[in-house]
């Protein structure tokens, strides 16, 4: 027998795509701090940041792959990288802006959720160790799935202090 008390109370009708998405992205970001803090109190910094970077590069694989599928993706250009990269972003929870040329696709970060959760847990000395190993990371890998053609560079790192994050796809010289 059903039960009466939700009867009717979680329709689709009253969980819309915000309220989902804001839900699977605090438990992608919460998941992601948990675990790499108790491999931290079983390990030490160096093997969670390690562990961390394999994660992340397998994971960068998937989401870009997904990103292309979803986007319709099925060139390497400019464009494509700019949209796909941009879906990453957006479903992390980045405030950005994104400029795309024919040599490359800039974005310029002005907030970054990874961030804010390292300074909400009070561990806002680990960032620039943190971003100087995650972020190159992710971006190469993005690089790689769009057939090599591009080199990543982070020219700026707010967790290093910079006031806002700079991240570079460029096109490589043919």
């Amino acid at each position: 027998m059903p039960n009466r008390f939700f009867k009717g109370i979680l329709t689709p009708m009253c969980i819309d795509d915000a309220m989902l998405s804001e839900y699977l992205r605090r438990s992608y970001h919460a998941v992601d701090g948990l675990w790499f803090v108790m491999v931290e109190e079983a390990h030490d910094f160096e093997q969670a940041l390690d562990l961390d970077r394999r994660v992340w590069e397998s994971l960068a694989k998937i989401q870009a792959r997904k990103a292309r599928e979803l986007m319709g993706a099925d060139d390497h250009s400019t464009e494509n990288l700019a949209r796909c990269f941009a879906l990453k972003l957006t479903a992390d929870g980045h405030r950005f802006t994104v400029n795309t040329e024919e040599e490359g696709v800039y974005f310029t970060i002005q907030d970054c959720p990874w961030l804010q959760l390292l300074r909400k847990s009070n561990r806002e000395h680990l960032a620039a160790m943190v971003a100087q190993t995650i972020c190159p990371t992710e971006g190469r890998v993005w690089s790689a799935e769009f057939g090599g053609a591009y080199d990543f560079e982070m020219p700026a790192m707010a967790c290093k202090g910079d006031t806002q994050c700079r991240m570079r796809f460029l096109r490589k010289s043919r």
